[in-house]
C-alpha cells in the first residue's frame, strides 16, 4: 500500500485525470474495434472494399502528420485534444444514427461469414469510408497531442513508468474489456455499439478539458507570429533527419508498421473464414492484446533493464516474422490467440522504449512538430501497407483459391519482417540509444 501511495503522489493527480480519460476512450475503442469491422463485412465480402475504409481511417497520417504536429506546438495541447475527442464523438454518433436507419437491411451477424455473394450496401459503405477517414484526421491531431502532452504532466524521470502505465489501462479497456462488451452490446442491437463508442468519446473529452487549467507551461512566443507551415515543418525534419538514432528508428518503425498492414488489411476475412470465427468468438480474440499489452506495459521496463533497450527492441523485430509465418500456416484461433498475445507483449516493449526516449530527448517547443515527423515516417506508412494487403488477397484470389489468397499477406510478411530484422539490428543498439540519453 505504501508504494502505490508513494507512486500516485509521484505522477501527479493530473496525471491520473489523463488516465482516466485514456482508459475511457480506449474502452470506445475496443467497442469499436469489434462493431466497425464487423459491420464492414456485414455491408460487403470484397477484400478490396474492406481493405479502403483501412485505408481511409490511416490515409491521414500520411497525409496530415506533418500539418498536425506545427498545430500542436502552436496551440494549447490540452484544447486540441478536447476538440478532436468531441468530433470524433460527433463521428460516431452520426454513424450510429445510419446504421440504425440501415439496420432492417443488413443481414443477421452471425451469418455473415457463410456469405461470399454478399451485395455492397453501397449507402454504409460510403459513410465507412468518408467517417473514417475524417475519424482519420481527427485521430492523428489528437494522438500527436497527447503524446506530446505527457512531459507537460509527469516529471521526465517518470515517463517510462507514466507511459508503462498508459500503454496497460490501453490494452485492458481496448482489448481486455472493450471486445466483449462490444460483441455483446452487438448482440442487442446492431447500431447500439456506435452509441456507445460516442459516448465515451465525449465524456473523455470532459476529463481532459478539467485538466487544462493546471497544465505545465510550455515554450510559447512564436504562438504570436503567423503559422508558416512550411517552415516549421522543415524545422522539425531536419531536427529528426540530422538525429543519427531517431532517423533509423522512425524508417525501421515505418517498415515494421507497413508489414504488420499487410495482414491487418482484411483480418476480419481471415478471422471469419480461415480461424471460422464467430461474433463473440471474434471478441475473444480481441481480448489477446489486453493480456499481452497488460504485461508489456508492467514488464517492458524491467525488460529493458534487465536486457538492455537494443535486445527489447530485436525481440519485437524478430518476433513479428515467426509469429506471422506460424499464424499464416494454422487455422486454430487458439493458436492465433496465444500467438497475438506475446506479439503484443513485444509491441508495447518497443513503444515503452522508444516513446519515452522521444519524449525525453526532443526539445519541449519542438516535441510536436519533431514528433509529428517520426510518426509521418513510423504511420504513413500504414494506409500502404493495407492498400497492398488488400490488393494482394483479391489478386491471389484470382490466381488461386480464397483460403490461400487470404494467408498469402502472412507468409509475405515473414519473408519481409526477417530482411527487416537483418537490417535493423546493427541500427538500434542499446550503447547508440544510452548516447542519445546522456547527450540531453
Amino acid at each position: 500500500m505504501r508504494f502505490k501511495a508513494k507512486e500516485k503522489v509521484a505522477l501527479g493527480k493530473n496525471y491520473w485525470r489523463l488516465f482516466t480519460a485514456h482508459a475511457v476512450s480506449n474502452l470506445g475503442d475496443g467497442i469499436a474495434a469489434i462493431a466497425y469491422p464487423w459491420l464492414a463485412s456485414a455491408v460487403t465480402r470484397s477484400p478490396f472494399l474492406i481493405a479502403l475504409v483501412a485505408v481511409a481511417s490511416r490515409l491521414p497520417w500520411l497525409i496530415f502528420t506533418l500539418p498536425a504536429g506545427v498545430i500542436t506546438d502552436r496551440f494549447n495541447r490540452g484544447k486540441i485534444i478536447v476538440a478532436m475527442d468531441i468530433a470524433r464523438g460527433c463521428l460516431a454518433l452520426l454513424v450510429a444514427i445510419v446504421v440504425t436507419l440501415e439496420s432492417d437491411s443488413l443481414p443477421k451477424l452471425n451469418e455473415v461469414s457463410s456469405l461470399t455473394d454478399l451485395e455492397t450496401n453501397w449507402t454504409l459503405y460510403i459513410v465507412l469510408i468518408v467517417t473514417a477517414l475524417l475519424f482519420g484526421f481527427a485521430e492523428v491531431l489528437r494522438d500527436n497531442s497527447a503524446q506530446t502532452l505527457l512531459p507537460s504532466v509527469v516529471e521526465k524521470n517518470n515517463l517510462e513508468s507514466a507511459n508503462g502505465k498508459l500503454w496497460s489501462v490501453e490494452y485492458v479497456t481496448n482489448s481486455f474489456i472493450g471486445p466483449p462488451l462490444g460483441s455483446f452490446l452487438l448482440g442487442i442491437a446492431i447500431f447500439l455499439p456506435f452509441y456507445i463508442d460516442s459516448a465515451a468519446f465525449f465524456i473523455s473529452a470532459a476529463l481532459i478539458a478539467t485538466l487544462i487549467p493546471s497544465l505545465k507551461k510550455v515554450d510559447t512566443e512564436k504562438k504570436v507570429e503567423k503559422i508558416n507551415f512550411r517552415a516549421e515543418i522543415k524545422e522539425g525534419f531536419t531536427w529528426l533527419w540530422s538525429h543519427e538514432l531517431l532517423r533509423p528508428m522512425a524508417l525501421i518503425l515505418g517498415a515494421l508498421n507497413a508489414i504488420g498492414a499487410l495482414t491487418a488489411a482484411v483480418f476480419i476475412l481471415f478471422a471469419q473464414e480461415i480461424l471460422e470465427t464467430s461474433l463473440f468468438i471474434f471478441a475473444v480474440l480481441g481480448t489477446a492484446g489486453a493480456v499481452g499489452g497488460s504485461l508489456g506495459g508492467i514488464l517492458g521496463p524491467k525488460i529493458s533493464k534487465k536486457l538492455g533497450s537494443g535486445p527489447s527492441l530485436y525481440l519485437t523485430l524478430l518476433s513479428g516474422p515467426i509469429i506471422a509465418l506460424i499464424i499464416g500456416l494454422s487455422s486454430s484461433w487458439h493458436l492465433f490467440y496465444l500467438l497475438t498475445a506475446i506479439s503484443t507483449i513485444f509491441s508495447v516493449l518497443w513503444n515503452v522504449i522508444t516513446v519515452s526516449l522521444r519524449q525525453s530527448i526532443i526539445p519541449s517547443h519542438l516535441l510536436g512538430r519533431v514528433n509529428s515527423v517520426y510518426r509521418f515516417f513510423a504511420w504513413g506508412s500504414i494506409p500502404i501497407g493495407t492498400l497492398l494487403g488488400g490488393a494482394l488477397v483479391d489478386l491471389m484470389e484470382l490466381l488461386g483459391d480464397r483460403e490461400f489468397a487470404l494467408r498469402s499477406p502472412y507468409f509475405l510478411s515473414a519473408f519481409l519482417g526477417l530482411a527487416l530484422f537483418i537490417f535493423a539490428a546493427p541500427r538500434l543498439t542499446t550503447a547508440k540509444i544510452e548516447a542519445a540519453r546522456g547527450s540531453n
